[in-house]
């Protein structure tokens, strides 16, 4: 019996590519002193990690290495703790395979 090799989400996401639109982040967080549940909650179910929360506990976002998948407008967006756009032409996820 043969079993199917192990493969993992980064190694799949790492075959993507993006064009990063420096100085001109398609997601926004609203200011905050404290983080929304909805905000932490990002940090640990964006499948492409691109929120954090920095020193100060406050939840920051590298949209470099977006996916576009809408997990985080489906989580904050409708709360008010993001605004997102799909990036400009050109920029943003280029899948590889489709």
């Amino acid at each position: 019996m043969t079993t199917e090799p192990e493969v993992k989400v980064e190694d799949k996401l790492y075959q993507n590519r993006y064009r990063v639109d420096s100085g001109n982040s398609h997601i926004t967080i609203k200011p905050h002193e404290t983080p929304s549940p909805e905000l932490l909650a990002l940090v640990k179910v964006c499948p492409a990690h691109c929120y954090t929360q920095n020193d100060k506990g406050q939840v920051e976002v590298a949209h470099d290495g977006c996916m576009e998948c809408g997990t985080c407008r489906v989580l904050a967006e409708g709360q008010g703790d993001i605004t997102w756009t799909y990036p400009r032409g050109g920029y943003g996820v280029l899948f590889k395979f489709g």
